[in-house]
């Protein structure tokens, strides 16, 4: 009787909040019931995940914010104490700092998915532009907090990278003396960085939010690109998709604290271990590997003005992917042309990549610039000719449960053959 009572209790007070502050009637709205193709495979997984990494990533940043001290004369220092004296410090600072990583990664791969079935296309432009917006403030962030640590990569890193400011004509030179807070890179330099760095990620927060708004108007799309249209097209999200986003939470878990405990440095450079020193330059400058396909781009150009628009370009060109792709048909599944050059693009990005970190000399530049000419060709010619010239595939299915039911019905015709 006295469980009873208390679950009538609780459920009364639970209904007299949610009548003043309808919020459990929005989480049952958005989290439970909230109407789900019923065919979304795993990659879809990468948005929750995406979500999840980044509050891992905001908690971590205040616990270490704690321990830091924005100083050029101590800022390295605090980071070695946060590794050997704080409680827990060196775990905190690799979970945040391969954090970051992992976040790039999973964004990635949210995107490559976007572009593979057409996530962009209407009536989900807004989504997809506010994603590019998250996407802008990650790297804005993530260069931020890399500078923090204060070793030899952190500063000739921020050197290099506000100094590409300077290239634009007239109002240049006085970007990077704002951004210098002086005439080099130096205290005041990191004590902006250090406020940035804490803030952006809450500015995120609120692009996510907007997100996730422009993401329940109209619903996901599908690995099949065809629009929901009937209620036999999808399923509650729980407990059908908090499953599937538990498996891939803990698949994501595994790798990220293999990376953790077992190569905590793999993603980083050695040179960061070495305490800044504005005398003496690093042989080789990178930044982190997921600026490595921009900064290829930046250096394919000898013009350092024109390096430095093309490398904005690499991401401000995706606002406009709606309007360059007006293909009738989303998932390339069912467009084999564009498939094709969907996955030379991907391989494209990855060879970017590679040249990024490579010595800007010899052969590594004439791949930087025929891989950057691939990667604008892409946006701005490929997807332009094949919206018009492109067929459509006979295979299109003519909803979502049908495409669901055929794929059945193969399975089963499969298994009674092999029988």
């Amino acid at each position: 009787m006295k469980n009873n009572n208390e679950n009538q209790e609780q459920k009364g007070v639970t209904g007299w909040i949610d009548k003043r502050l309808p919020i459990f009637t929005f989480m049952n709205h958005n989290l439970r019931d909230y109407p789900t193709p019923k065919n979304l495979n795993y990659f879809w997984n990468f948005g929750s995940l995406a979500g999840i990494t980044l509050v891992i990533m905001i908690i971590t940043g205040i616990l270490l914010a704690m321990q830091y001290t924005a100083n050029t004369d101590l800022a390295f220092e605090s980071v070695e104490r946060i590794m050997r004296d704080v409680n827990n410090g060196w775990l905190l600072r690799y979970i945040h700092m391969n954090g970051a990583s992992m976040f790039f990664i999973i964004v990635f791969i949210h995107i490559f998915r976007g572009l593979y079935y057409g996530s962009y296309k209407y009536p989900r432009e807004i989504l997809w532009m506010l994603g590019v917006v998250i996407l802008l403030l990650m790297m804005a962030t993530a260069f931020m907090g890399y500078v923090l640590p204060w070793g030899q990569m952190s500063f000739w890193g921020a050197t290099v990278i506000t100094n590409l400011f300077s290239a634009f004509p007239i109002i240049g030179d006085y970007i990077v003396t704002f951004l210098w807070g002086g005439f080099s890179v130096d205290n005041p330099t990191l004590s902006r960085f250090f406020v940035l760095h804490y803030l952006l990620p809450f500015a995120i927060v609120g692009v996510v939010a907007l997100h996730l708004v422009a993401l329940h108007q109209f619903g996901s799309n599908n690995p099949t690109g065809v629009d929901v249209k009937s209620e036999n097209d999808t399923i509650p999200f729980h407990p059908y998709y908090t499953v599937k986003d538990y498996f891939g939470l803990g698949v994501f878990l595994i790798v990220f604290a293999g990376l953790v405990f077992f190569a905590p440095n793999f993603l980083g450079h050695p040179d960061n271990y070495i305490p800044a020193n504005p005398l003496q330059t690093p042989a080789h400058i990178v930044p982190e590997w997921y600026f490595l396909p921009f900064y290829a781009i930046l250096r394919a150009v000898p013009d350092k003005l024109l390096g430095v628009l093309l490398m904005f370009a690499a991401v401000l060109v995706l606002f406009f992917l709606p309007w360059l792709d007006k293909h009738k048909v989303r998932s390339a599944n069912f467009r084999p042309f564009y498939k094709q050059f969907y996955w030379l693009f991907a391989i494209d990005c990855i060879i970017l990549g590679w040249v990024g970190a490579m010595p800007a000399e010899g052969i590594y530049v004439l791949i930087a610039r025929i891989a950057t000419a691939y990667y604008f060709s892409f946006f701005l010619i490929i997807m332009p000719l094949l919206s018009k010239f492109e067929k459509v595939s006979d295979h299109l299915p003519s909803s979502i449960s049908s495409a669901v039911l055929s794929k059945k019905f193969d399975n089963s015709t499969k298994e009674s053959y092999v029988k």
